[in-house]
């Protein structure tokens, strides 16, 4: 597990605690957080395997999840259970990640000084062994995956429109709803 997933140690265990839950259902953990406030948030990120997850898909992780943490008890105090989808500019924790979005623009910090920096944003090469590849203004680096401290993807036109052909290539988008919407206020007008 790296700690793109679950940076704390507490984030580890939680991890540990969840992750069969998770697999079990058919989804991957991308990322799990415990984060502070006056009542603490368990933010749990999941995926299919294949990408998208819908709210039906949280619904049934956040049930799943919750019987497990209810027996285990690992959090002391009061939480809320957050689980979401990583969204379109979403956290990449493996390195199968930079396989996926190769081509697509991100930001990418190390845990030590690289050349002076410690923040890279470019477009992803994807992978070549245990480095993740970026194309940076200097040409095209390799970064250890073990350096990687946080990833993201960009949100840019090309990444909602490759979003939307996802969604609409799985049908989780109804073309005939977005006719009928322009229709009614073009009615309306």
């Amino acid at each position: 597990m790296t700690e793109l997933i679950a940076k704390a140690a507490i984030d580890r265990r939680l991890a540990e605690i969840v992750t069969p839950t998770i697999e079990g259902l058919g989804y991957e953990l991308v990322r799990i957080r415990l984060m502070g406030g006056n009542t603490k948030t368990l933010q749990i990120m999941a995926d299919r395997p294949e990408g998208g997850i819908d709210v039906e898909d949280c619904g049934k992780i956040s049930v799943a999840v919750s019987a497990v943490l209810d027996v285990e008890d690992p959090i002391e105090e009061a939480y809320h259970l957050e689980v979401s989808s990583p969204g379109i500019d979403r956290p990449l924790t493996r390195l199968k990640d930079f396989d996926a979005w190769k081509g697509y623009e991100a930001r990418i910090e190390t845990s030590e000084l690289i050349d002076g920096r410690k923040r890279f944003k470019g477009l992803i090469a994807g992978t070549e062994g245990d480095e993740v590849l970026i194309e940076i203004e200097e040409g095209t680096i390799g970064l250890k995956f073990d350096w990687l401290a946080d990833a993201k993807l960009i949100l840019t036109d090309e990444l909602i429109a490759e979003m939307l052909r996802q969604k609409k290539a799985t049908g989780a988008v109804d073309e005939a709803a977005f006719d009928a919407i322009e229709e009614e206020t073009s009615e309306e007008e």
